[in-house]
């Protein structure tokens, strides 16, 4: 897939905006890789590249897109899960036939309007090609007749639009707002992250050994303009998140100390430490969480190397400070392992948010699971391991360092647990898991999560209910028919979904708006579902309007 003649190195440190075609990268890994173009940091130095010519291509992403659904699978061993649907073939967009409210009733008219006008562009073939046109131009552009922030008119159809859709506010005013309503709504609460992007040019992204250097001219700079907006913006962020939040970053959104100590896997800057932990220390006494996004694959053993020292210091009774697991990496349930091990050595709580992975488009093919059936079944074996904390499936205890082929007998460690996924089976199946009893870990250690905007359907399957446990359910019905009641029992059960959005202006939000808008796109399937799922609401509202049955 790659030239012979390109480094190892350089293939690796490619960032995707919106799954665009890697540019190349990384000049600072050595000689082999060819110049850095324009870098956007947004709590990540996002770099567009394309190796010697060679880009992605459409077809690759296919791979692990949700128009492939997993083939049966029987890994996942449920019990006392019957209401789960089965997995063979393509997902259906139908919801199940159950009695009852349709689980999107508990969106206001605005939200379902909104999302279906949002999914029925991602989903169309003729809408989306010029959509994404105007929302690249929109998001790249110096022009300030067409920037939001300086342009009324634009800035007010985008932001009662796709900003409402996928954006929190752009100031703590409306922040707080748009999270009491989802609260009220019934969410448990929000995964919060801070939009704004720095922008990089070619000849800061060429020097950065200069940058990291510290008491130097360039390193002071790096700090006041790169370190200090980030870690003030991240602090303001942990203050709007109320106690039982998220808040998400990315270490490389501190810019080029940050990209260049994390690319040697060097510990932090002096400067980007303090600035680490003032934002651990705040979030520690507000009772807020934080999540540690995974990065690009050349970056990641340094991020995991900083995430493990903060979980030492801050996860001694529960979980501060989580991990992001990405289920399409091959070596991902070794590194889990592995991590479980030193946590549970250590006597610490690990923080896992699992995910199935951001960076298709730029990490290298080879390390990505063959398809997306290995995904899923990754992404549910590792969940089921979690979810009952014990070794099984993938997620199997390390081999002695004696070379010993016999496994070593080690603990699992506490654990905390973001199922972080718009697959509504790999929801499904967690949910039964917790339901079940078979679980060690309760709804308190667990918390589901989808992106705003994105797969409502299933985050509002979750927060409807019914939440009872089939033994709880059970009990009540036994209870009820001794007395000769027809009454149920009371729901005692509830899941903790979480809905992730940013904050900043409606400028600010536009290149994670395109993102969301190319995540759409690859998610054909699943985008379509949603389009589904919303009409069908719109319809049964209007025949209630006129006493109609749904």
């Amino acid at each position: 897939m790659f030239p012979t003649s390109t480094s190892p190195a350089s293939r690796q440190l490619v960032c995707n905006v919106g799954h665009a075609r890697a540019r190349t990268i990384a000049s600072a890994l050595g000689p082999a890789a060819a110049s850095i173009s324009r870098h956007h940091v947004s709590h990540s130095i996002l770099m567009v590249g394309r190796i010697n010519g060679v880009g992605r291509t459409y077809a690759t992403r296919l791979i692990h897109s949700s128009t492939n659904r997993p083939k049966p699978t029987d890994h996942l061993t449920i019990n006392n899960a019957s209401s789960l649907p089965a997995t063979g073939g393509s997902q259906s967009s139908e919801m199940p036939k159950t009695p009852g409210p349709s689980p999107l009733a508990v969106l206001p008219l605005t939200n379902v309007l909104r999302s279906w006008m949002t999914t029925t562009v991602s989903s169309s073939p003729f809408l989306l090609p010029p959509s994404l046109a105007v929302m690249s131009v929109l998001a790249h552009t110096t022009n300030p007749v067409l920037n939001p922030d300086r342009n009324p008119l634009l800035r007010a159809f985008l932001k009662k639009t796709f900003y409402a859709q996928f954006c929190a506010g752009e100031n703590p005013a409306e922040v707080r707002q748009t999270i009491d309503s989802l609260k009220q709504i019934g969410f448990s609460g929000v995964i919060l992250g801070y939009a704004r992007e720095v922008v990089l040019t070619d000849s800061e992204t060429k020097d950065l050994a200069s940058c990291a250097a510290e008491g130097g001219a360039a390193a002071e700079e790096c700090i006041r303009t790169e370190i200090n907006p980030w870690a003030e913006g991240t602090m303001e962020t942990v203050r709007l998140a109320s106690p039982g939040d998220f808040v998400a970053l990315k270490f490389t959104g501190a810019g080029r100390q940050a990209l260049y100590s994390l690319s040697k896997q060097l510990p932090p800057s002096e400067a980007l430490g303090s600035a680490i932990d003032g934002i651990c220390n705040l979030a520690a006494e507000r009772g807020v969480r934080l999540l540690f996004d995974a990065e690009q694959n050349a970056l990641q053993p340094g991020i995991d190397d900083w995430t493990l020292d903060y979980m030492r210091r801050y996860n001694k009774s529960n979980a501060v400070v989580y991990g992001t697991y990405q289920a399409y990496l091959k070596s991902t349930p070794a590194t889990l392992s592995k991590h479980l091990a030193i946590a549970a050595s250590e006597g610490f709580t690990l923080g896992v948010k699992l995910v199935r992975g951001a960076y298709l488009g730029a990490d290298p093919r080879y390390l990505i699971c063959d398809t997306k059936a290995d995904t899923d079944g990754q992404y549910d074996g590792i969940a089921e391991a979690l979810l009952r904390k014990t070794w099984s499936g993938p997620l199997q205890p390390p081999v002695p360092q004696s070379g010993s082929a016999e496994k070593e007998t080690t603990n699992f460690p506490d654990v905390g647990v973001v199922l972080a996924t718009h697959n509504r089976e790999s929801v499904l199946k967690g949910k039964a898991l917790l339901d079940s009893g078979v679980a060690k870990l309760g709804y308190e250690q667990v918390a589901f999560a989808q992106l705003q905007g994105m797969a409502d359907e299933v985050s509002c399957e979750l927060v409807a209910g019914p939440h009872e446990t089939p033994k709880e359910m059970e009990m009540a019905a036994e209870k009820e028919s001794e007395k000769g009641s027809e009454k149920g029992s009371e729901m005692v059960n509830k899941p903790q979904v979480y809905k992730y959005l940013v904050w900043g202006s409606t400028g600010e939000c536009m290149k994670y708006l395109l993102r969301r808008a190319y995540e759409n796109r690859d998610a054909v399937q699943r985008t379509r579902s949603g389009r589904e799922a919303m009409g069908r609401e719109v319809r049964r509202r209007v025949k209630g309007l006129f006493g109609v049955s749904s």
